[in-house]
């Protein structure tokens, strides 16, 4: 049987020689069923919406401790080495830098191609916002900032968590963020009902945000990007996000890249002014689109490395 750091580092590796293969049925696509059904559910059974949600959250993630738990030891009791694919083949899906990769470099392509309209189209699929109005700014602003962020939602926290526990605690952070992707919004829909989703993804991101801000200048160093500047942006400006955590890698991202993020967007329609992270050295282009990807890879690579270095320390 492998070691639990040799199944993180297999996973990853799997991650970016396959990505997401759309064939695949993907735990989170599950858990997004799976939690759109309970929402159903618990809204008929239940007189309140924040109790409704709280009872939602609960019993997703009991269902997916328990599945993946079962997965594992069936797994196990086939042959130590169907235990280590199954392991492998768990963590694998909890990680999405190749994806996050090849979506900002396809709006990248596009940018470069001189085809805004193609742009719009393809960071669309990466970000909330109102995207049909972006001038090529816009559109590589958008891009960054959904690099920045997803970097933690979607490789480094995942990551993080599996050191911690395994294939059971990685999915249990996928169910926790797909709640909050799904459930976490300020309308009068969500408001109580996601409140759980919401703060239990605070909750968990806190310190892999934290942690991840951290590494990347040391990435942007070893890229010949701003080092000095990301530190420095990132203490400064970290807590200027509505979100408690997103403000920390976005604002290391921007100071790395000499650019500025955040400011005026549109989200259905309406107008959300979102303080400035960073300092505007640079007009943003679809150049800084780029250097956000090898940033992100790199980064995660770092933290990877971070982790297995300490857990080899700690025996």
């Amino acid at each position: 049987m492998l070691s639990p750091l040799l199944h993180i580092g297999l996973a990853l590796v799997l991650d970016q020689l396959l990505g997401d293969p759309r064939w695949l049925p993907h735990p989170v696509r599950l858990i997004g069923l799976l939690q759109s059904h309970l929402e159903k559910v618990c809204r008929g059974l239940l007189p309140s919406a924040r109790l409704a949600g709280i009872v939602t959250v609960v019993i997703t993630l009991l269902v997916t401790a328990l599945l993946t738990w079962a997965l594992l030891y069936g797994a196990g009791l086939l042959h130590p080495l169907a235990y280590d694919a199954m392991a492998i083949v768990l963590l694998y899906t909890s990680f999405a830098a190749r994806d996050l990769a090849r979506h900002a470099s396809a709006v990248h392509v596009a940018l470069k191609d001189g085809d805004l309209v193609l742009a719009r189209q393809r960071v669309a699929m990466i970000v909330g916002r109102d995207t049909a109005g972006l001038d090529g700014a816009g559109v590589s602003r958008a891009g960054v900032e959904s690099v920045a962020e997803s970097l933690v939602d979607g490789v480094t926290a995942p990551i993080f968590y599996a050191f911690v526990g395994g294939p059971v605690g990685a999915m249990l952070y996928k169910a926790i963020n797909t709640g909050d992707s799904m459930f976490g919004y300020r309308n009068e829909r969500y408001l109580e009902f996601g409140w759980a989703a919401a703060r239990l993804d605070d909750l968990v991101n806190f310190l892999p945000a934290r942690l991840t801000s951290l590494f990347i200048p040391l990435a942007a160093l070893f890229l010949g990007l701003r080092a000095r500047d990301s530190l420095y942006i990132l203490r400064r400006d970290c807590r200027s996000h509505t979100s408690p955590n997103a403000g920390f890698p976005e604002a290391a991202v921007a100071g790395a890249l000499g650019i500025q993020l955040g400011g005026s967007s549109s989200y259905f329609g309406k107008i959300s002014n979102k303080p400035t992270m960073g300092d505007a050295k640079q007009k943003i282009a679809a150049s800084h689109l780029a250097s956000a990807v090898k940033l992100m890879l790199l980064t995660s690579a770092l933290f990877f490395a971070f982790g297995a270095f300490l857990r080899i320390l700690l025996g």
